[in-house]
């Protein structure tokens, strides 16, 4: 008796995966653009279940302190994750994950939606940031 081969794919499920790519490639420009930069800045990028993830390194091309402060540990852009290093990324990476499914479901409404979401909760007298409903969403695939 022949071992069976492990199923390909159906066909439907190929074509809505495309699609999601398609539908969040606005976005995934811009994540592959700016991480550009972070390969310039010494990251390897990395290929994690279907999403490019580059983490700055510690001794890079750019020294950490001064010229790589940014206001987050991670942020994803489509299907790209730029991380300040391999550790913030290892931490956030189910958190990203959440981010990258948004972004298939919202696509290019994905930024306006977001932004929506920060003004309303600034604007109902909220945090901006951490009452958003995306990073509430987010935020719950890390048990917070």
């Amino acid at each position: 008796m022949v071992p069976h081969a492990p199923a390909a794919p159906a066909p439907t499920s190929r074509l809505l995966r495309v699609l999601r790519l398609a539908w969040a490639s606005p976005y995934t420009l811009l994540g592959l653009v700016l991480g550009a930069a972070w390969w310039l800045g010494g990251a390897r990028p990395q290929r994690v279940h279907g999403v490019l993830e580059l983490a700055l390194a510690e001794t890079g091309r750019f020294p950490r302190q001064g010229a790589w402060r940014l206001p987050f540990a991670a942020i994803t852009l489509g299907h790209v994750v730029l991380a300040v290093d391999q550790a913030s990324l290892d931490q956030w990476r189910a958190h990203e994950r959440v981010h990258v499914a948004q972004y298939e479901r919202w696509g290019p409404l994905f930024l306006p939606a977001y932004l929506g979401s920060s003004l309303w909760q600034w604007l109902c007298g909220r945090d901006a940031y951490w009452d958003n409903r995306f990073e509430v969403e987010a935020r719950r695939a890390d048990g917070c």
